[in-house]
């Protein structure tokens, strides 16, 4: 399967020029998938190098056979702790394009998708226990309406939740959309259905919480002067990128050391998000929600 069949990289050149990536430089881009912007970035390396995660296994098939690359089968949520495993003390730019890949939304078996027939999944990691179907069949009413309100912004989120436990046991996509389709708007169907997936992914994947656990590392794992460049996909994930950013602190909490200066770990080198191009979007819907921020190490 080609790298454009498999997921078309977002953000590619506006990613790349972010990361000012030194020849020499060590850098790691925590979402391999289809190997878009890693692919790039090896073009820019002379004596360099570049770790990847993906916890995907079948992203694993698009890894390139070249001595400066590493891929790592593992989610990026370890990146401190797989970097000085491989004696790596500190390295020069951090890229993540999170959210899903093409591919992943157009494998029917894989339940991330709204278009297709298939068992309710959602996993990221095959090996992971969680699937979005034990959410939806195992989860209680409460945790399940907090899933939909917090990660889907779901506004009747209560009585779906109520009408899903009603409906259960749900196996399949279709299923489940056949048990809540009647509290979408009427044309705003897609929009419905859209944010509720979205809740069941986040959840089954721990996706804030991994995002949290990088973004909090990712100064450790910096040199002075390194780059964080993330592409962000929603408003949750942009939030807390935003945030840290900003102030250090995921709830974006500024701290003052005795001198009023303040105290972070990075700064951001833009004043708000980069989105796509208007040629990008479209070629390329899926790119449509994107924003890229980027951050430098004092």
């Amino acid at each position: 399967m080609s790298e454009s069949e498999y997921h078309r990289p977002v953000m590619l050149q506006q990613a790349i020029k972010a990361l000012e990536i030194k020849s020499d430089g060590v850098y790691v881009d925590v979402t391999f998938g289809g190997g878009g912007h890693s692919k790039e970035i090896l073009k820019y390396l002379k004596g360099g190098k570049l770790i990847a995660f993906d916890q995907d296994p079948e992203a694993i098939a698009n890894a390139p056979q070249d001595e400066r690359f590493i891929l790592i089968h593992d989610n990026f949520r370890n990146l401190l702790k797989t970097l000085r495993e491989r004696g790596i003390s500190e390295v020069d730019g951090v890229l993540a394009d999170l959210g899903v890949s093409s591919h992943q939304f157009d494998s029917a078996e894989r339940g991330f998708s709204l278009r297709f027939e298939g068992r309710l999944d959602m996993r990221m990691d095959m090996k992971s226990d969680q699937s979005a179907w034990n959410v939806i069949n195992e989860y209680e009413h409460g945790q399940l309406a907090r899933v939909l309100r917090s990660y889907g912004e779901v506004e009747n989120a209560g009585s779906v939740a109520t009408s899903i436990l009603k409906s259960r046991p749900l196996d399949t996509v279709m299923q489940l959309k056949e048990a809540i389709g009647r509290f979408a708007r009427r044309g705003k169907e897609h929009k419905f259905f859209a944010q509720i997936f979205q809740a069941l992914r986040i959840e089954v994947n721990d996706e804030m919480g991994a995002l949290r656990d990088l973004l909090t590392q990712v100064p450790q794992a910096l040199g002075k002067d390194g780059r964080l460049v993330v592409i962000s996909y929603h408003s949750l994930e942009d939030r807390l990128v935003k945030n840290y950013m900003k102030s250090g602190s995921l709830e974006g909490e500024l701290t003052k050391d005795i001198y009023g200066n303040v105290q972070r770990p990075m700064e951001p080198t833009l004043k708000k998000a980069l989105i796509p191009e208007e040629e990008e979007i479209n070629e390329n819907n899926r790119a449509r929600s994107a924003k890229l921020r980027v951050a430098i190490k004092h």
